[in-house]
């Protein structure tokens, strides 16, 4: 039997800002309840998504915080805390566990394109600064490289408190390598929305997903299906919601589903620099999508 801790329905939230630009955190109570009704599993502040980038070690602590309080009991709270610094790295895990977070996700150093042992010594490091679990984020598109399955399953065999990693590509050797050369508690988690189905098919434990900021319903009902066998019901989620899936990459993530909550009535259409606005074409496209699904 599984006793795997990370598993399910994960969101990687989004952050609202007010049109001044410091954090809306009315709205953020907001999206964390919203999540908690629909029975999100793992929500995930301060990641990609909610633009860590741009947020100070303070702003991050404070975030986690609040989304702490929301989240009561109901959900876990797995916060992004990565860099491509270690030493930094190690300081905003340390922050995240004592602002509250039950676990972490940890990015691969991104722009230094490291070797492999480089990988294994920076998430060496985070494991032994914190004693929550860490799920290791491998996102080769925004990092510039990969992080290899035999690295991460060195780590995950070598450190109790590495759990999980968050597979962000489109490699089905590596996925299928480490769901099938895992130790028994390791998690591996898919990070693209548009692969849960087949990834969920070759024995994945969930998703930690942007689509679920906008359907985390959906998300979650997608999940489960795979997990009980329901296949047809599975199908047909995911058909019904793929273009969705697909169009919250039209620009650069967290760009699409920012406007998409946007129009939900959720938070304002806020981003900080350097991300800016979506095209208006683009726009017009992904509210005709909403607009066909129900969403607004």
């Amino acid at each position: 039997m599984s006793n795997r801790l990370i598993s399910g329905s994960a969101v990687a939230l989004v952050t609202p800002f007010h049109e001044d630009g410091s954090i809306d955190f009315e709205a953020l109570r907001r999206l964390v309840r919203f999540h908690r009704d629909a029975g999100t599993d793992i929500v995930l502040p301060c990641g990609t998504t909610g633009e860590s980038p741009t947020l100070t070690n303070d702003e991050e602590a404070e975030i986690i915080r609040v989304v702490c309080e929301e989240a009561g009991e109901s959900m876990m709270v797995a916060a992004g805390a990565g860099n491509n610094d270690t030493r930094h790295a190690v300081e905003l895990a340390r922050n995240a566990e004592k602002a509250g977070a039950q676990a972490i996700l940890s990015v691969a150093p991104y722009y230094n394109k490291p070797s492999q042992e480089g990988y294994y010594q920076h998430f060496r490091r985070v494991a032994e600064a914190v004693s929550i679990p860490v799920i290791i984020y491998n996102v080769p598109g925004r990092t510039g490289s990969n992080v290899s399955a035999a690295t991460i399953l060195r780590l995950a065999r070598d450190f109790e408190n590495v759990l999980a990693v968050k597979e962000a590509s489109d490699n089905f050797e590596q996925i299928m390598t480490l769901i099938d050369e895992r130790p028994e508690n390791f998690s591996v988690m898919t990070g693209e929305d548009g692969l849960m189905l087949p990834f969920m098919a070759l024995g994945g434990d969930g998703v930690i997903s942007v689509a679920a900021n906008q359907v985390p319903k959906v998300v979650k009902g997608l999940i489960d299906a795979m997990k009980a066998g329901n296949l047809d019901e599975a199908r047909a989620i995911n058909r019904k919601y793929r273009k969705l899936f697909r169009l919250n990459f039209i620009e650069s993530n967290p760009v699409p589903v920012k406007y998409a909550l946007s129009l939900m009535g959720m938070v304002e259409e806020v981003y900080r620099l350097p991300l800016v606005p979506m095209a208006e074409s683009n726009k017009a496209i992904l509210r005709a999508e909403l607009e066909q699904l129900g969403l607004i």
